[in-house]
């Protein structure tokens, strides 16, 4: 018999989502900064989704995701709800 999956914690969901921010913020400053962009394309390339940061588990993004503050956006990515 296998155990019954545990629910992530609600610090643990709240840890998950500041660390998913923070990781967000910090990819799209990068993106900002690039030295090659044209300043005459505008804002052409805003990141809104990202891998989530690998030390949480699935069941956690899945959770959050369930919650309504984060949007899967396919292929292990994921996006603020706007």
């Amino acid at each position: 018999m296998s155990p019954e999956p545990v629910s992530p914690t609600p610090i643990e969901l709240k840890t998950a989502l500041k660390a998913f921010k923070k990781r967000l913020k910090l990819t799209r400053l990068d993106n900002d900064s690039r030295l090659n962009k044209s300043p005459l394309s505008g804002r052409a390339g805003e990141i809104v989704a990202i891998s989530p940061p690998n030390q949480f588990s699935q069941e956690v993004w899945d959770e959050l995701v369930r919650q309504g503050k984060l949007a899967n956006k396919g292929n292990g990515m994921y996006g603020l709800v706007e």
